[in-house]
């Protein structure tokens, strides 16, 4: 035999023999099976691993949609409220007789000076109802728009002590009690109520809940439905809560920078809206029976009459025109 062909032989039997490592080899060892199982396990943990976290992103997402609903329910069926709400809203420690009888006090008093001053029944029936319906719904307005406007300014500053309590491991009953405590008026009494609630036996979501109905404004609605959500739903509190403070120092700045862009309209507004009444009280102080013919005579009267209902549409159009809501 030949070295050509010993060379053929010797090619022929490697080839033989990788043709058997490669495809005969794993079989005969198990390896072929053992990756084929493990292919399968890593497979299908994927799959379940990624089916449990879609099952889980979805039932979150029922939670909070849950928790959402329930809580606009019970906003609607909330927005009648009583007198005894409104009182509390604006911060008076009054009963709803109490309430009544400044009412009607009030009423007497204007009632009584206005036919001390004109000697006509007539402005003194009006003076009776401004007195008793239009003077008492102003000061609860008034108060109630002050009492808000302080807790808006004050309520940031509490959520960051809740979101430094919890991120020190405090639980949320705790940091709702130090900002009953330590907080500055409406926020100290609010939280008073929360943490009172909660003694009596209400769940935090529970107590916090309640908060709007006293507080009407779009922060404690915010607060209350992040902490309802993170009772029902879990997740990072401390989280949840730096992004509603962000979110309320934003529009805080907001507010502010419209107040500062419109206060020129409304300084123009003042000034023509005023403007007829230091003209007619000028013009009275220097020349009294030119302008008393307004008052004096039924022509006059009736002119004074539209002048007046000109001029109240007039500061309305330009009360809404200026007014922004943030």
């Amino acid at each position: 035999m030949d070295t050509r062909s010993i060379l053929i032989v010797l090619l022929a039997v490697a080839a033989c023999a990788g043709a058997f490592y490669v495809l005969i080899f794993p079989f005969l060892t198990g390896e072929a099976k053992a990756e084929k199982r493990h292919a399968h396990v890593v497979a299908k943990g994927t799959g379940r691993r990624g089916d449990h976290r879609a099952a889980d992103a979805a039932t979150r997402r029922k939670q909070v949609s849950e928790s959402l609903k329930e809580l606009e329910q019970r906003n609607a069926e909330k927005n009648r409220i009583g007198i005894e709400t409104r009182i509390a809203r604006a911060g008076l420690n009054l009963t709803r007789l109490n309430f009544f009888l400044a009412a009607g006090c009030a009423a007497t008093v204007t009632a009584l000076a206005l036919l001390g001053l004109s000697g006509s029944p007539l402005l003194a029936l009006g003076g009776l109802i401004i007195g008793g319906l239009g003077l008492p719904n102003f000061a609860l307005g008034f108060l109630t728009r002050r009492r808000l406007k302080k807790f808006a300014q004050e309520f940031p500053n509490s959520i960051d002590i809740i979101i430094r309590g919890v991120r020190a491991g405090l639980p949320l009953g705790d940091c709702l009690r130090v900002i009953a405590a330590e907080a500055g008026e409406p926020v100290r009494s609010e939280f008073r109520r929360i943490v009172e609630a909660q003694t009596l036996g209400l769940s935090a979501a529970e107590a916090v809940e309640r908060m709007p109905q006293r507080i009407p404004t779009p922060e404690a609605n915010f607060f209350a439905i992040v902490v309802a959500i993170q009772q029902k739903a879990g997740g990072n509190l401390a989280e949840a809560l730096a992004n509603l403070s962000r979110v309320l120092r934003e529009r805080k700045k907001m507010r502010d920078k419209v107040k500062a862009i419109s206060s020129e309209a409304k300084a123009s507004a003042m000034i023509i809206g005023s403007l007829p009444i230091v003209v007619a009280a000028l013009v009275y102080l220097t020349s009294p029976h030119y302008i008393e013919l307004l008052w004096i005579t039924d022509t006059g009267r009736i002119v004074l009459g539209v002048c007046a209902v000109v001029m109240g549409i007039g500061i309305f159009i330009m009360q809404k025109m200026i007014a922004f809501d943030i």
